[in-house]
């Protein structure tokens, strides 16, 4: 897309309605810019959440992650697999279109197409039966009582304005950037706020939708600026001057300072993210490495050796001042399915994968090349650095290609054939349950399945496969548990992946503004209040 100033042409007169005599305008930053606005082009936190503010789902979470109704007003399990959902009425897209059954069903079926980096929730839906107009019959591939947890981020487009703008399919996370899709450059969703302007890497601006059908909204804002400010210093230096209302993340090291200083205050909790590595386990020769002819990473003790190479307890300590949770699991402690006793991180032995890179047939090492974004999550690419130094250690040499998060989800992605040999990703399950981190990232990839979708290593383990389809149909909790635990046991004794740790929320907000700091990362402008 072009970087001037675009209106939404035909719709801004229907959204805005009259001018607010009383407007409070909220002024945020975050590290990067979302890589589009279409809501089903990059299956990203941030991303989602922001386009969260104008795109809504059947489903929605409260500030304390409590599933609450949003285009469906209520849904049965009416077998074990099949659902009825009743549908709002009365809401309207941004356009004026009514919203009807028909969006769901579209919707769906977009989230398959080629392009869509939401697959794994599509999938977890084998068909839609329109009822009428405001009710669907929704059948499931296996029995899944966490349903409506999997259909928050769903979110629904208008079938009629898609068809229209040849917006019919999802964005690809690598055609973000190049205006191929209307979607990706325009927004009409149901949510209380409507993208007035958009210069991507520049600004996002917002007004609230007065069409919007939840009349209940407490937050007060009716406008909304966003920036992306990708220097830490220079997002601090803001909200402290009163240019910005609030920025994130915070730099950890900034906490102390925003503490000191009056007018502002850092809010920091324990995050639901896992901060991980992966590693190419399924081509013969790695993309990216000194090793030719084979895959040294395909070797369990090769990927045990770095597993023992990372120091996480100084990371946290070093880089993180404390602030994360050192783990050896792919989820966190405030996820369902968690395991204290499995939790527990790789144990720092430099002299143990020395060895067993020996064993492996590499007594000298290897170079090896790694893939890291640069504006995602906290501290990201100090985090890549600190893992190349103690790589480095054993023999190991990292040679480190850190990027704005655009374009590394667009080199590492399905979609671009996961160019990438080695890692480092963010997970938030939005389901908050474990299952949703097994499925999209340790199962098999599987495209006709589209399970795996996030497995960008192609790790792959037949009994965990099996182990997650009981996972989903497991409907006793003890049982479950059991499944998952035996899962993860199975996935850590194999190294398939390297856990860092969950880091921490990390928000700074002016005095002036109340906001609710949500566990999953998320800030929903509904939950935001201009004093």
């Amino acid at each position: 897309m072009a970087m001037n100033r675009w209106m939404l042409a035909g719709t801004v007169a229907l959204a805005l309605g009259a001018t607010h005599a009383d407007a409070e305008t909220f002024k945020w930053a975050y590290q990067g810019d979302v890589q589009s606005l279409d809501p089903q082009g990059l299956n990203e936190t941030f991303t989602l959440g922001f386009l969260g503010n104008v795109y809504e789902g059947l489903t929605a979470y409260d500030a304390n992650l409590e599933l609450q109704p949003s285009l469906a007003t209520s849904w049965e399990n009416t077998d074990k697999t099949h659902w009825r959902f009743n549908l709002r009425k009365g809401v309207t897209f941004h356009n004026g279109n009514e919203f009807t059954a028909d969006d769901v069903i579209f919707t769906w079926k977009r989230g398959l197409t080629p392009g869509s980096d939401m697959k794994g929730y599509s999938a977890k839906i084998s068909d839609i039966k329109k009822v009428d107009d405001y009710t669907i019959d929704v059948t499931t591939p296996t029995p899944n009582p966490i349903l409506p947890r999997d259909l928050t981020l769903f979110f629904i487009m208008d079938k009629e304005w898609a068809e229209e703008n040849d917006a019919t399919q999802a964005t690809s996370p690598k055609d973000a950037n190049g205006g191929s899709s209307f979607a990706a450059s325009h927004e009409n969703g149901t949510g209380p706020f409507v993208v007035v302007s958009r210069q991507p890497d520049v600004k996002t601006v917002f007004k609230k939708y007065d069409g919007y059908w939840d009349k209940d909204m407490k937050s007060n804002v009716t406008d909304v600026v966003f920036t992306p400010v990708s220097e830490d210093a220079t997002r601090t230096a803001a909200l402290l001057s009163g240019n910005l209302d609030m920025v994130y993340p915070v730099p950890i090291q900034d906490w102390p300072r925003l503490e000191g200083a009056q007018g502002v205050k850092a809010l920091h909790a324990p995050d639901v993210r896992t901060i991980f590595l992966g590693m190419d386990q399924f081509r013969d020769e790695l993309l990216y490495s000194s090793v030719k002819g084979k895959n040294p990473l395909k070797d369990q003790k090769v990927r045990s050796a770095m597993a023992h190479a990372i120091d996480l307890d100084a990371i946290n300590k070093k880089i993180m001042r404390g602030a994360a949770h050192p783990t050896g699991l792919l989820v966190g402690p405030q996820v369902n399915g968690y395991s204290e006793a499995l939790g527990e991180p790789y144990e720092y032995d430099p002299e143990l994968s020395k060895k067993l890179l020996d064993e492996a047939g590499y007594p000298d090492g290897f170079e090896l090349g790694m893939d890291c974004p640069n504006n995602r999550y906290v501290n990201d690419e100090l985090i890549c650095r600190a893992v190349a130094g103690y790589l480095a250690r054993i023999g190991i040499k990292v040679e480190l290609n850190a990027q704005p998060k655009s374009k590394y989800f667009a080199k590492v992605s399905p979609q671009s054939g996961n160019d990438t040999s080695f890692y480092l990703l963010g997970w938030t399950p939005t389901t908050i349950d474990a299952d949703n981190a097994l499925f999209n990232l340790v199962h098999s990839f599987d495209k006709d399945a589209n399970a795996g979708q996030f497995n960008y290593g192609h790790y792959s383990n037949p009994k965990i496969d099996e182990l997650i389809g009981q996972i989903e149909n497991e409907t006793d909790q003890a049982k479950r548990q059991d499944l998952i635990d035996q899962a993860f046991k199975l996935l850590k004794d194999d190294v398939g992946y390297l856990p860092i740790h969950q880091q921490p929320l990390s928000w700074g907000v002016r005095d002036t503004v109340e906001v609710k700091q949500r566990a999953d990362d998320v800030l929903d402008f509904r939950n935001v209040m201009v004093k």
